[in-house]
């Protein structure tokens, strides 16, 4: 896997001051992307243990609330296999910590199985999850005021009550 950027100090992808990890790779290929260079399988560095390292380093300060996953497209299959370690990593090391992932992909069709980004390493991601904000960014559905998201289509999903629950629960500002 490659990744386009670290940010260390993001307060744009999620509640709090964040660590968002940008992969590179994404079919989607959404009309307005604003990342559109990171569609690209091997734009960027390459995803090394160095580059876990500095993640989860960046994540041990006491004001970083949490992970943001983004793209490119975190739920691409490979890009999965190599998230999946990170996310087990900074689950263990900061359980009080939430993470976040941003994906083109909806939870309820394209990461079950069956679903066209679901693989081997889905289930355990999503269970490592806490928000997906999911859908793909939709240009005529672009609205500047919305919290989290480009588009008015896009969900804020709690990824435990969803999980828990089997059907599709929306995050509530202050959950976490």
């Amino acid at each position: 896997m490659y990744y386009a950027t670290i940010k260390k100090h993001d307060v744009a992808n999620g509640v709090g001051v964040r660590v968002s990890l940008f992969v590179s790779g994404c079919t989607h290929r959404c009309k307005g992307c604003f990342n559109a260079e990171a569609w690209d399988f091997s734009y960027g560095s390459p995803y090394t243990e160095e580059t876990e390292r500095e993640v989860l380093e960046a994540a041990d300060k006491s004001y970083i609330a949490g992970l943001s996953l983004l793209g490119g497209e975190p739920f691409e299959p490979q890009n999965q296999r190599a998230l999946l370690p990170l996310l087990r990593k900074f689950r263990a090391r900061f359980p009080q910590k939430d993470v976040w992932c941003y994906t083109g992909y909806t939870l309820d069709k394209d990461l079950r199985p069956g679903g066209r980004a679901y693989c081997e390493a889905t289930e355990e991601m999503l269970s490592l999850l806490d928000v997906a904000v999911d859908g793909e960014f939709v240009e005529a559905q672009k609205d500047l005021k919305l919290r989290f998201r480009g588009s008015s289509n896009q969900r804020i999903i709690d990824v435990p009550r969803t999980l828990a629950a089997g059907e599709v629960r929306l995050w509530k500002e202050g959950c976490y």
